[in-house]
């Protein structure tokens, strides 16, 4: 079969080749045609777009780049038609992805929707683009099922994707073990800074990280950075700071880190399930926040802990309170307040009972293979 995948940015890249590789076990003879990154790539296939070129964050940033994004929406339908794929698979995405959904379907392509648009949090009108254009729609929050049903559609809960990627083998990987000396650090504990993958989060948050760094002399800081993002960019916003830099070593660096700060995503519930204390960091444009405050109603939390407990676990340092005496404080908290820190851990543990059994991409290939196999088995109501 042939099949067309889309991811806009890193943790979509990686679950959609975890995916990837849990199809072709079903499907030898899968072929791919994908936007996503290198996770994907090193699986096999046509990568057609990096999601570095496709990744806009915030209203206003969406508003700026509005042509662009109106022409990679072009061009992917162009690419689907010509390509005729027998599944198009969308990861996340939303603002992108239901757009290509509603042109798929309307071309008899099957779509499948892998991580669900957070419709419940803002934009719950999108559940119509979605019964109307969705044929199978898999989630991986265990709240999501009860959601979809409440309004009317079925859906797959396959767990989280995220405990597909960090198993026990990555835990006790080599590279974990060797992290240390391989990045020549000294014998101090370690703070991991991670500012995110894009270039609008790591120019808006990881200056500010950084005025942590003389604060905590006692620790030295490691900063994850990516390899898609200009050595220059670093550069500039780093200059002379006494911290190590990683690239594409982010599980080796939680599994030795102490304590993160963390910018608010999916590497929220990576460092979570490291069992690493955290402090999580967002702040965009003033514009885009104060859109998102008036949209986003019900919803008291930004980071996945905290979303998927329904309660307070890591500290989230949103916009104005994102500031070096709010870091300092809750870095403190969760380096120096060990009953603090036993908290955050049992919590951590409980979170992970929520999240699945690991095996959310088998699940989900299973559901796409269903499909195709018996065409009245699971399809969305």
């Amino acid at each position: 079969m042939k099949y067309y995948l889309i991811a806009g940015e890193a943790s979509g890249d990686l679950h959609a080749s975890n995916l990837m590789k849990a199809l072709k076990i079903r499907d030898p003879q899968a072929e791919f045609r994908f936007w996503g990154g290198d996770l994907m790539a090193a699986v096999g296939g046509t990568p057609v777009k990096h999601y570095k070129d496709i990744s806009f964050m915030g209203f206003w940033e969406v508003f700026v780049h509005l042509k662009t994004i109106l022409g990679l929406l072009r061009f992917c339908k162009e690419d689907i038609f010509q390509y005729a794929p027998d599944a198009l698979v969308l990861v996340d995405y939303p603002g992108f992805n239901l757009r290509v959904a509603k042109f798929a379907k309307q071309h008899q392509i099957p779509v499948f929707y892998y991580i669900s648009p957070q419709i419940w949090a803002w934009k719950k009108g999108r559940i119509r683009t979605i019964k109307k254009n969705v044929d199978e729609m898999m989630v991986i929050l265990p709240f999501e099922e009860a959601f979809y049903a409440k309004n009317g559609m079925k859906v797959h809960y396959v767990g989280h994707p995220l405990l597909d990627a960090v198993t026990h083998e990555v835990r006790e990987s080599e590279e974990v073990r060797d992290f240390r000396t391989d990045n020549r650090l000294d014998g101090r504990e370690i703070i991991a800074l991670l500012p995110g993958s894009r270039k609008q989060e790591i120019t808006a948050l990881l200056p500010q990280m950084l005025t942590l760094v003389p604060l905590f002399p006692q620790y030295q800081f490691v900063v994850s950075t990516v390899s898609w993002q200009p050595k220059s960019l670093y550069d500039q916003l780093m200059k002379d700071a006494p911290v190590t830099r990683i690239a594409g070593s982010v599980y080796p660096l939680l599994a030795n880190a102490k304590a993160a700060v963390v910018t608010s995503g999916t590497a929220t519930l990576e460092t979570a399930l490291f069992g690493v204390p955290q402090v999580v960091c967002y702040a965009g444009s003033e514009v885009s926040y104060i859109i998102a405050k008036q949209l986003v109603k019900g919803i008291h939390f930004i980071s996945l802990p905290n979303l998927i407990a329904d309660k307070q676990i890591v500290k989230e340092l949103i916009q104005h309170d994102f500031d070096t005496r709010h870091l300092e404080e809750e870095l403190r908290k969760i380096t120096e307040d060990e009953q603090h820190v036993r908290q955050v851990k049992e919590d951590y543990q409980a979170l992970c009972a929520l999240l699945g059994d690991g095996s959310a991409s088998e699940k989900a290939a299973e559901v796409i293979a269903g499909y195709f196999q018996n065409d009245e088995v699971g399809k969305v109501k």
